[in-house]
């Protein structure tokens, strides 16, 4: 348990001749609170006549009362993601959508529009002011209800996910829990687990086409009671996209299938030849093409804490001192379970001022890319936190996706046991090899692919609400971009995929962030090869700007830049790809001076 002041601390402050009540807080008490308990907090902002004397300290009024919503908010949510059968979390979330949110979101309303029309806003707020303006834009009475709804369907669909298990060697699995099968070297057995986890994804396909047609349903709803033509136009302001536009993430989709998909190929032939198989299937994907063992990174989950924790002050005393917190205050969910969400996530509680980390790790070198990429997303939480106001930590998911992938790796020269991390010399060569591959692997296979998918979805809302006719588009789109593997005989698992993504069904338009990022991580790490320092310094001072300056700044801060073009992208993926081939060069030498100790 974090420590906190009680809530019940309350005190007087005055700001340009209006006497406000102030309360510092403890989750736990105002967790319990009615809106009536949040009310007169903002009676009191309401009713105060703003000028360029008192807006500052307006704003800092403010400040605690909307980290203490969130707050409350995160945590109620985090609680339905760690059990999703815990019916006592999922109320109590459910209580705080229906009866404090759609108060909460009137009241910010308010008190959004009168700071843009007061016209007296401090320097430091104009870049987070277009996130204000576009909250402005959004509300909606008429949409509260339905955000209510919508918010309840992704305790649904984790729900389901999380109810996922199989048989497995006689015991009662979680699907996670059949990856490292995939590992193994015995085909057979692959593909066994294989079908088993499709046939299992298969039985809840018509629980994801009923939740599917209600989120169709409720999002077209709210973009019409907003006044768009379709759902993305909506979704576009609500993700505070506001340094470009769809046409450029159309453009990024056309510049993967032009560069990322032919290396995409190339690795799969690579793969096949090495494996000594007629075709590749999709349960050879993860094996090794060498048929060595699978990666293990560490012994148990405390060994796997305590190694990354290593990595982590070998990167800088400050960023391991705070993992050490979130280890210290039990801040990290880290292993696998039954009635666990799916993926993996970090997030942010601003009044404790710490990062939450979950994911679901099954001792598989993806485990060691979850935590780098989700500790990164922290360490970008921490760095930012005592910003003068709330509304300057909303730095773009862009580029808070470009704080998570470029850690994973600005991580790598810290990755073996000789820096108190996860391998030898030559497993980490190994490891990075394949992690360059997934850079490969992610764009072609996942971003691509999402993208292009959920723009066609969202603009032609009525068609796509029939899960059938997204069957039909993931299919089109499948044979583009997923070139090189046989999936003959199997081809109706692969409308499995796009159920099973949670960004899909929870998070529309949540998929871009991750392809610009990786090229803004790819020119970080191409800095890194040449100064190591000098790239970590200039990751650290972007990521303390959080949301004060445009997205292209950012980039720029961090020493690299937003792009769209098949140019760009091609400069990031031949680097890329003359990485993963010196690797694999080099890997046959490491090997032998592992075993020699030469």
């Amino acid at each position: 348990m974090l420590d906190s002041s009680p809530v019940g601390l309350i005190y007087s402050h005055q700001i340009g001749g209006v006497m406000f009540t102030e309360f510092t807080g403890d989750y736990n008490e105002a967790s319990q609170w009615g809106w009536d308990d949040w009310k007169p907090y903002f009676e009191q902002l309401e009713a105060t006549e703003l000028s360029a004397d008192n807006v500052e300290d307006w704003l800092a009024q403010l400040n605690p009362v909307s980290k203490m919503l969130l707050e409350i908010q995160t945590r109620l949510w985090v609680a339905t993601t760690v059990d999703t059968t815990d019916e006592a979390a999922a109320a109590a979330l459910n209580r705080y959508y229906r009866e404090i949110s759609p108060h909460v979101e009137k009241a910010f309303f308010a008190l959004n529009t009168k700071l843009v029309e007061s016209g007296v806003a401090p320097d430091a707020m104009q870049i987070p002011l277009r996130n204000i303006k576009a909250l402005i834009r959004l509300f909606n009475d008429n949409n509260q209800s339905l955000i209510a709804r919508e918010r309840e369907l992704n305790q649904e669909y984790n729900q389901i996910i999380g109810a996922q298990t199989v048989e497995w060697d006689g015991e009662t699995i979680p699907l996670r829990q059949l990856t490292p099968v995939y590992r193994e070297t015995n085909r057979e057995r692959r593909q066994k687990a294989w079908i088993l986890e499709q046939e299992r994804k298969k039985q809840d396909r018509e629980a994801f086409d009923a939740l599917w047609r209600q989120y169709m349903d409720v999002r077209g709803q709210m973009a019409k009671n907003c006044g768009f033509d379709n759902y993305r136009r909506y979704a576009w302001l609500s993700r505070n996209r506001h340094d470009y536009m769809p046409d450029d993430a159309i453009q990024f989709t056309e510049a993967i299938l032009e560069v990322v998909v032919p290396v995409q190929e190339r690795l799969h032939k690579k793969r096949r030849e090495q494996l000594d198989y007629e075709t590749l299937r999709p349960w050879d994907l993860s094996v090794d093409p060498l048929n060595r063992d699978a990666l293990r990174p560490y012994k148990n989950i405390h060994d796997f804490i305590d190694r990354t924790e290593a990595i982590f002050y070998k990167i800088g005393s400050e960023p391991g001192e705070n993992f050490t917190r979130m280890k210290r205050d039990n801040l990290l969910d880290i292993e696998n379970r039954a009635n666990k969400a799916a993926g993996g996530y970090s997030t942010y509680f601003p009044v404790s001022k710490r990062p939450f980390i979950f994911m679901n790790a099954v001792n598989l070198e993806e485990d060691v890319i979850t935590v780098l990429h989700e500790a990164g997303h922290a360490l970008h939480s921490f760095a930012c936190r005592n910003l003068d106001y709330t509304a300057q930590t909303w730095a773009p998911m862009e580029f808070n996706e470009v704080a998570s992938m470029a850690m994973e790796l600005l991580a790598s020269p810290y990755l073996t046991k000789e820096h108190g991390g996860y391998f030898s010399e030559a497993e980490a060569a190994r490891f990075r090899g394949n992690h360059l591959r997934e850079f490969i692997r992610r764009w072609a296979s996942w971003m691509g692919i999402e993208v292009a998918f959920q723009h066609r979805i969202y603009t032609n809302h009525e068609f796509y609400s029939d899960p059938a006719n997204c069957d039909a588009l993931w299919l089109e789109l499948w044979g583009q971009y997923r070139r090189g593997v046989d999936w003959s005989g199997y081809e109706d698992y692969i409308l499995n995929r796009w159920r099973s993504s949670s960004l899909i069904f929870q998070s529309p338009f949540y998929m871009i962030e991750y392809g610009l990022a990786q090229i803004g991580a790819v020119q970080i790490y191409a800095n890194a090869l040449q100064d190591q320092a000098g790239a970590l310094k200039k990751y650290s001072e972007a990521l303390a700007l959080g949301g004060t300056v445009t997205l292209p700044e950012l980039y720029e801060a961090a020493g690299a830049k937003l792009a769209f073009d098949a140019g760009t992208l091609k400069n990031a993926v031949d680097l890329v790809e003359s990485e993963i081939n010196r690797l694999d060069v080099n890997q046959a030498s490491l090997i032998f001076k592992d075993t020699h100790g030469e």
